[in-house]
């Protein structure tokens, strides 16, 4: 493998230090930024992953470290797989992650593919998870970052093992403290910078309106029910619900309601006074497996169906050709169509899947 690598300069603290322990390593570094959507044109200028104040102070480390840097155009490519994929699952009443789509199409996809065509044979990342390589079976595993809170895992899962054997993670053994403590040591000039915490072409958080902006279906008025049918009030849209919800649904009443299906056929959101209710299994698709070729017999693992949700014991198996069935020790709360269920042995990602069902 050569020793040419480009790294993606997000312009954040992550992918900075990245950069700089890869340089020490003796890898030929290049950096590059990734131009993904024009928030500029919409007014925002900071709290994203794609302003000119993040490209610049990209461009700054890579000059201080004196590693080439490139700005990439990948807006066309980003609206096609991430943002009309977003807008279409809440059309549909499916809840997406904009992240996985990115990393799974953009980042090490389009991004890897370019960094081929500059004559590097790999390509690395500020993520907080690791890459091995096992030496008895031959498969790249990916397993969970040194750093339990900032691991990130469960939004790479759906990397290929082309992508795995491609792809450095030089922050996998480190944590976040440690990472800005080598940024102030070096004098980059984004040592102390916040993450960010938003979906970079929604910086303020309001998904609803991005998506009425653009959506051409999911926006119409129709009724709340519960459980048995009855009308409970006026919803304004599916797109401005997902499973689990509790606020914004200006139903009143003694009791909390909150959203339990989402109905896109007939217009209906259903809600439950009962927030415990849950499922004790799911079906997935769209599956993607790392440390097996596949499962063919069911197997123990332990199964996480949000980002931040603590996993859980369960017993996945086969049920076609591309979905699985996931049951759980336990009745789980708000599984979401169009979330990812990551399975994990331990620290290893064993695979993952879209959500596509419950019961």
């Amino acid at each position: 493998m050569g020793n040419k690598i480009l790294i993606a300069m997000s312009g954040g603290v992550d992918s900075s230090v990245a950069a700089l322990i890869l340089k020490k390593q003796g890898y030929d570094c290049m950096g590059a930024n990734m131009r993904l959507y024009s928030n500029e044109a919409a007014g925002i200028l900071s709290r994203t992953c794609c302003s000119l104040d993040d490209a610049q102070d990209a461009r700054q480390v890579c000059g201080r470290l004196g590693i080439p840097f490139y700005v990439f155009n990948f807006k066309d490519d980003f609206r096609k797989e991430v943002i009309s994929r977003f807008i279409s699952c809440y059309e549909n009443g499916v809840t997406p992650n904009p992240c996985i789509d990115c990393n799974r199409y953009i980042k090490y996809g389009r991004f890897l593919n370019r960094a081929k065509e500059l004559g590097a044979d790999t390509m690395a990342t500020g993520h907080y998870a690791r890459i091995e390589r096992d030496a008895e079976t031959g498969r790249y595993l990916l397993k969970k970052a040194a750093d339990d809170g900032k691991d990130q895992s469960y939004v790479l899962a759906f990397m290929t093992q082309e992508q795995l054997a491609h792809t450095r993670f030089p922050l996998g053994n480190l944590t976040k403290t440690e990472v800005r403590k080598i940024a102030h040591e070096n004098a980059f000039v984004n040592a102390s910078k916040h993450d960010s915490q938003d979906i970079c072409f929604i910086p303020d958080g309001n998904y609803a309106e991005f998506i009425r902006k653009h959506a051409e279906a999911g926006t119409t008025p129709g009724e709340f029910v519960d459980e048995d049918g009855r009308i409970l009030g006026r919803h304004g849209g599916i797109i401005n619900y997902t499973i689990g919800q509790r606020k914004g649904l200006g139903i009143y009443s003694d009791r909390p309601y909150y959203v339990s299906r989402i109905i896109p056929e007939e217009n209906i959101v259903v809600l439950t006074h009962d927030s415990d209710a849950g499922s004790v299994s799911l079906t997935a698709c769209r599956l993607n497996f790392i440390a097996v070729p596949d499962i063919t017999s069911p197997i123990r693992v332990k199964a996480r169906i949000r980002y931040r949700h603590r996993e859980q014991w369960a017993t996945v198996s086969r049920t076609g050709d591309d979905e699985i069935k996931v049951v759980f020790d336990e009745t789980q709360r708000a599984v979401t169509k169009g979330q990812a269920v990551v399975l994990y042995d331990g620290d290893n990602v064993v695979g993952a899947g879209t959500i596509t069902g419950t019961a």
